[in-house]
C-alpha cells in the first residue's frame, strides 16, 4: 500500500509541475507581446465603421448614378451647364449642387483646388478625378467605384468611363475629395 500512495504522490507531483510549467510558459509568452490586441468591442466597432463606409459609399454612387440617369446622353458643349449641352466641370458642378447641396467653382482650374488631396488607390464614390489629356488642358469628373467614373466628354456627352482604360488611365492628373466627414466617415 505505501509503494501505492508513492506512486500517487509522484503523479500528482509530476502533473502539477507540468501544470506549472505550462503556466509559465504561457505567463512569459503572452507578456513579452507588445501589440495590444484588439478586445471584441474594439473589433465590433471597427466593422461597424467599415460597413457603415461602405454603406455611404453605396448610397453616394446610388445618388450619383440616379442624377447621371437625367443626365445620360447630354451632348459636350464648351461652357455649357444645361441640359442643351454642358461641359465637364459644368456638369461636376450642377450634379453636387444637385445631389449635394454643395456649390462648386464653374471651372476645372479652380475646382482642382478645392477638398483635399487624394491618392487614387483612396478614392471613393463622390470624389473628384482631374485628368490632363492631350485635346484638352483639363478635364474632370466623378468617381462612381470600381474604376468608373461619370463626366461629360467631347464625344460622347455625359457618359460613364473606366479609369483603368488605355485613354483615361494614360492621362489620369489627381483627385479630391470634396464630400465632408459627415458624408464620407
Amino acid at each position: 500500500m505505501s509503494m501505492a500512495i508513492r506512486i500517487c504522490t509522484r503523479i500528482k507531483f509530476l502533473t502539477c509541475f507540468g501544470l506549472s510549467v505550462m503556466a509559465l510558459l504561457l505567463l512569459t509568452t503572452s507578456c513579452a507581446t507588445t501589440q495590444k490586441q484588439p478586445t471584441p468591442a474594439a473589433l465590433k466597432s471597427e466593422h461597424h465603421q467599415s460597413a457603415n463606409k461602405q454603406l455611404n459609399d453605396h448610397k453616394i454612387e446610388q445618388r450619383l448614378r440616379e442624377e447621371y440617369g437625367r443626365w445620360k446622353g447630354t451632348r459636350h458643349r464648351l461652357g455649357g451647364t444645361g441640359s442643351r449641352g454642358i461641359d465637364c466641370s459644368g456638369f461636376v458642378k450642377a450634379v453636387y449642387a444637385n445631389v449635394f447641396n454643395i456649390h462648386l467653382p464653374r471651372t476645372t482650374q479652380t475646382q482642382v483646388k478645392q477638398g483635399r488631396p487624394i491618392h487614387s488607390k483612396e478614392l471613393r464614390a463622390g470624389d473628384l478625378v482631374f485628368f490632363k489629356p492631350p485635346t484638352y488642358p483639363r478635364h474632370v469628373g466623378i468617381f462612381l467605384s470600381q474604376s468608373e467614373f461619370v463626366h461629360a466628354s467631347k464625344n460622347k456627352g455625359v457618359t460613364i468611363s473606366k479609369i483603368d482604360a488605355y485613354y483615361w488611365g494614360k492621362y489620369f492628373w489627381t483627385a479630391r475629395r470634396i464630400l465632408p466627414v459627415s458624408v464620407h466617415p
